[in-house]
């Protein structure tokens, strides 16, 4: 099995707030904080005490206390960065010649496997690298297994919390310097134990001193004593160009502890050169940003502070999401559904690809219609309007014409007189009127025949004898248009 090796970190989502969360044996410290305008705002506080532990009890039952705690405090933020305890974490040391990339993941992941008591395969795994002389460098594998944060991710999905980093408290209050020659000894003052770490160009060191810190009867007792002798175990375990580069010991931590413990180690430390910093406030361009007033200087804040001003923790254990194709290739990868899967994949390909031109056609002529809209519905408004008023504006006078063709065929003596006239559309004209014979009414039909225009001369109707009254009709065009 393929252990959860990570040595680079992809970009976090960029977010405007964040819930910071730093957890240290039973006390849950959070804080939220918001990005405006180069500024950041501390919009809650609060720290808590869980009953619950969140590595052994029921994730749900965990979560269900974390949330009832936040919405105490009026928290409503999601997205949170979470601060793991230190002493989840397993550490190795190593050296790294001057290789290709590639080349020193492949060696630094032998050294874990070398290294590492646990199966590395069941460890979500960080390094940091620190340079040294001739192009070395000194490399500190941190890895945490990965139940605990499977059952961490779970405690926080029933707290209804979007975690975007798992990080180092510890690391956030003590970031490692660029340069290496500007070495820092941190100590962080905890529930049950002091965090140590060394940075100068990297991180060199990570110890949590179990034992340091004793709570009695709810009174917290520090044995500064354990603090100092493990501190210099610490540094004499270091090569000499590492141990020669660390100048300053910074203690963060309660007020009276956090002063106890510098007494100590000025005491024991301060002769051999080193500075001892009891550390009580941000320093003003910590972060890059502008602070709120009276910004409490701890792992939450830090945690949350980093993210928003986009800096990358020294080791980030949030286990990466395999996307919707690495979950593909993982579930048909083998076996008959190899086979499968890939006529599958070549099928949703062909059918997106189909998909995909028949898009672009309709975005082409959608396109194309969009240019000559306008002027489409101006000439059909304009059509319209000439269906509308053709009929007022025919310039062949129909009627007037038909009357013409009438007045010809009948004849000057009033043999034949018409008394109604009527003209349809398309034409058709029918003339009643009286008749002195029925020779002088066919001698008008036979005139009517011989007329331009004039078709379809027939006697519809014929009553009497003398006078005989009558009706015909026919057909008259005399290429006008249409009155339609």
């Amino acid at each position: 099995m393929k252990p959860n090796f990570k040595f680079k970190f992809g970009k976090p989502k960029k977010l405007s707030s964040v819930l910071g969360l730093a957890l240290d044996g039973s006390r849950l410290d959070g804080v939220v904080l918001k990005r405006t305008n180069g500024s950041l705002q501390l919009q809650q506080q609060f720290s808590v005490a869980l009953t619950l532990d969140p590595l052994t009890a029921a994730p749900d039952l965990v979560g269900r206390e974390i949330r009832n705690q936040l919405d105490a405090a009026g928290v409503r933020e999601r997205d949170c960065v979470v601060g793991v305890p230190l002493k989840w974490v397993l550490t190795a040391q190593t050296e790294l010649p001057p290789l290709p990339e590639a080349d020193a993941t492949s060696l630094l992941q032998m050294e874990a496997e070398r290294n590492f008591h646990a199966d590395v395969a069941t460890l979500q795994i960080g390094d940091s690298r620190t340079p040294l002389a001739g192009d070395k460098k000194f490399v500190l594998l941190a890895g945490i297994p990965s139940p605990h944060l499977v059952a961490l991710e779970q405690v926080l999905a029933a707290a209804k919390l979007k975690p975007a980093s798992f990080a180092l408290g510890v690391s956030a209050l003590q970031p490692a310097a660029k340069e290496k020659s500007d070495g820092v000894l941190a100590l962080v003052i905890g529930e049950t134990n002091v965090r140590l770490q060394i940075t100068g160009g990297g991180v060199v060191a990570l110890r949590a001193l179990e034992g340091a810190v004793e709570n009695e009867a709810g009174r917290m007792t520090l044995h500064a004593g354990l603090v100092s002798r493990e501190t210099r175990i610490t540094l004499g375990q270091l090569p000499a160009e590492l141990r020669a580069m660390v100048k300053r010991i910074r203690v963060f931590g309660p007020r009276e502890l956090a002063q106890q413990l510098a007494d100590e180690l000025e005491l024991k430390f301060e002769p051999l050169g080193f500075k001892v910093e009891l550390v009580s406030a941000y320093a003003p361009g910590e972060f890059g940003v502008t602070l709120p007033a009276g910004a409490p200087v701890s792992a939450a804040f830090s945690l949350a502070a980093r993210l928003l001003t986009e800096q990358k923790p020294a080791f980030e254990f949030l286990p990466p999401k395999p996307g919707f194709v690495e979950q593909f290739v993982t579930k048909y990868s083998s076996g008959p559904l190899r086979t499968a899967g890939a006529v599958g994949a070549l099928a949703l390909v062909l059918f997106l690809g189909v998909f995909g031109w028949q898009q672009y056609q309709l975005w082409s002529l959608r396109a194309q219609w969009a240019k000559i809209e306008a002027k489409v519905g101006e000439l059909t408004t304009v059509q319209d309007e000439i269906r509308q008023y053709r009929s007022w504006y025919d310039g062949t006078f129909k009627n007037l014409a038909v009357l013409r063709q009438l007045s010809l065929a009948f004849p000057e003596d009033g043999s034949v007189t018409a008394k109604n006239i009527e003209v349809r559309n398309g034409g058709k004209v029918t003339c009643a009127g009286t008749a002195r014979d029925y020779t002088a009414l066919l001698a008008v039909q036979a005139k009517l025949r011989t007329a331009d225009g004039v078709t379809g001369v027939k006697l519809e109707q014929i009553r009497g004898k003398s006078p005989m009254q009558f009706v015909f009709g026919f057909n008259f065009n005399n290429g006008g248009g249409s009155e339609n």
